[in-house]
């Protein structure tokens, strides 16, 4: 990925170091240089090697989030959710109807808002949770090992300061 990155990067010549600065793709350049293209694919890549590892217990990505962020055992909305688990309220509430069917969460009336449900992991689901948790530390795991250690903290960084600059 870094070769195809490569091509719109600029190397400019300080007095002190030869920097790197990003300069957007023209408008006939390959979608392989827009960045919007690189993340893409490096998601579809993560979430494939992810899917891979959470198969072995028949599980999607998007099940696993879901479980992670309900483990936190305070209650969420459907709304809060969604935001927390990057999916759309439709393909959330289908995922969280057969995750009820299958006791791995419950929905609760909030007692604050009789209008709103919180859902909550129940106890198969936190025992599912901890085995999809330690497939996802491996992949990530593995991610280092290929990648380096600083690059892959320097990677998290980036996008963190790319999501909140988008915000």
């Amino acid at each position: 990925m870094a070769s195809i990155a490569s091509h719109s990067l600029i190397w400019v010549k300080t007095k002190t170091k030869s920097q790197a600065v990003a300069k957007p793709p023209k408008d006939n350049s390959p979608i392989t240089e827009h960045l919007a293209y690189l993340l893409a694919q490096a998601n579809r890549e993560i979430n494939r090697q992810l899917e891979m590892r959470l198969s072995k217990e028949g599980v999607p990505v998007e099940q696993w989030r879901i479980l992670k962020v309900l483990s936190d055992g305070n209650g969420h909305s459907m709304g809060e959710l969604a935001d927390a688990v990057l999916l759309n309220h439709p393909t959330l509430t289908k995922m969280v109807d057969r995750m009820v069917s299958d006791a791995l969460v419950y929905r609760v009336q909030d007692p604050k808002d009789r209008r709103k449900v919180l859902m909550f992991v129940s106890d198969r689901g936190k025992a599912l949770s901890k085995r999809l948790n330690s497939l996802a530390v491996s992949q990530e795991e593995h991610i280092v090992e290929s990648y380096g250690d600083k690059s892959t903290n320097e990677l998290k960084r980036l996008l963190e300061s790319l999501i909140d600059s988008s915000n």
